[in-house]
C-alpha cells in the first residue's frame, strides 16, 4: 500500500525507461488494474515506486542452481 511519507511517486514513462517497455503498456496495465496507481489530478498518473518492486518480484524467475548456459 502507498505510503507518502516513504513512496517516491514514479510518472508512466519513468517506469516504462525503468522496466525497458514502452509508456503505452504502462498506461494498459494501470487500465488493466496489472498495476496500481496513483490520480493526483484530472489526468495525471503516478506509480507508486513499491508497486514497482512488487511487480517485479511478482515476475522474478530464478536460475537453475548448477546449470550452465555455456556449451
Amino acid at each position: 500500500m502507498f505510503s507518502a511519507s516513504s513512496d517516491k511517486l514514479l510518472t508512466g514513462a519513468q517506469v516504462a525507461e525503468m522496466l525497458g517497455l514502452k509508456p503505452v503498456t504502462i498506461r494498459q496495465w494501470i487500465a488493466k488494474r496489472k498495476l496500481a496507481s496513483v490520480k493526483v489530478g484530472d489526468r495525471a498518473v503516478r506509480i507508486p515506486a513499491s508497486e514497482v518492486e512488487k511487480l517485479i518480484k511478482r515476475g522474478f524467475v530464478p536460475a537453475m542452481p548448477g546449470r550452465s548456459d555455456e556449451r
